[in-house]
C-alpha cells in the first residue's frame, strides 16, 4: 500500500513532515457566509469534504471568527472551499470577471513581523509571487494581541497567498501570551467594566 505515495512523493520525507503539523487558522468572516442555510449545511460539507474542524463563534455580531484547524493539508483544502465559496456568493460581474475574494486572517501582532518582513521585504515577496493583495492591519484588533491580515484575489492566488502566510507563521511561533479577539465586546462594555475596577479602588481608597 505503501508504493503509491513513495512514487508521488518525490524527496517525499518534508512534505511528509509538514502533513503532520496541526495548524490552526482564525479568520473574521460575516456570519451568513459560513451558515449558508439554517441548518448550516455549508460548514458540514467543508467538514466533510476537507476533513478539518470548523468552529465558528457565537455572539450577535455580524462578524464572526471562523477557527480552522487540522493538517496542513486539512486546513488549505478548507481555506480553498471557502475561498471558492465566497466567489460563487459574488458572482461574476456584467463583463463576467469575478470580483476580488477577500479573507481577513486573524494572526497575534507578535508574528506579524515576520511576515512583513525587514524593510516589507517578506511580504513584498509574497505578493509578487501569488499576485494576491496582502494588507497587514497597523492597529490591534480591540481588546487582543491579534491583528488583521486582509488576502484579497481570485480564490487560486488566495490560497497559495494562504499557504506562504502560513509557512511564516509555522516558522515563527507567537511570542508571549496572545489575547484572542472576539467580535461583539462593545466598547460600552468595557468602559463600564473598566469604570467599576475603577469605583472599586476610589472605595478602598
Amino acid at each position: 500500500m505503501a508504493s503509491p505515495d513513495g512514487a508521488s512523493g518525490v524527496g517525499g520525507s518534508p512534505e511528509e513532515t509538514e502533513l503532520s503539523i496541526t495548524l490552526t487558522l482564525r479568520m473574521l468572516m460575516h456570519g451568513k457566509v459560513m451558515a449558508g442555510d439554517s441548518k448550516g449545511e455549508t460548514v458540514k460539507r467543508i467538514r466533510e469534504q476537507s476533513s478539518a474542524r470548523i468552529t465558528i463563534s457565537e455572539g450577535s455580531c455580524p462578524e464572526r471568527i471562523t477557527t480552522i484547524t487540522g493538517s496542513t493539508d486539512a486546513v488549505f483544502r478548507a481555506v480553498s472551499m471557502i475561498a471558492f465559496k465566497l466567489e460563487e456568493d459574488l458572482g461574476a460581474g456584467g463583463d463576467g470577471v469575478s470580483a476580488p475574494v477577500t479573507l481577513r486572517l486573524v494572526i497575534p501582532a507578535s508574528q506579524c513581523g515576520s511576515l512583513i518582513g525587514k524593510a516589507g521585504a517578506k511580504i513584498r515577496e509574497i505578493r509578487e509571487s501569488t499576485g494576491a493583495q496582502v494588507q497587514v492591519a497597523g492597529d490591534l484588533l480591540p481588546n487582543s494581541t491579534e491583528r488583521a491580515v486582509t488576502v484579497s484575489g481570485v480564490p487560486d492566488t488566495i490560497i497559495q497567498c494562504v499557504r506562504q502566510i502560513c509557512a511564516v507563521i509555522l516558522e515563527s511561533p507567537p511570542k508571549g501570551a496572545t489575547i484572542p479577539y472576539h467580535p461583539g465586546l462593545s466598547l460600552g462594555t468595557i468602559l463600564l467594566s473598566a469604570n467599576q475596577v475603577r469605583g472599586h479602588s476610589i472605595s478602598k481608597g
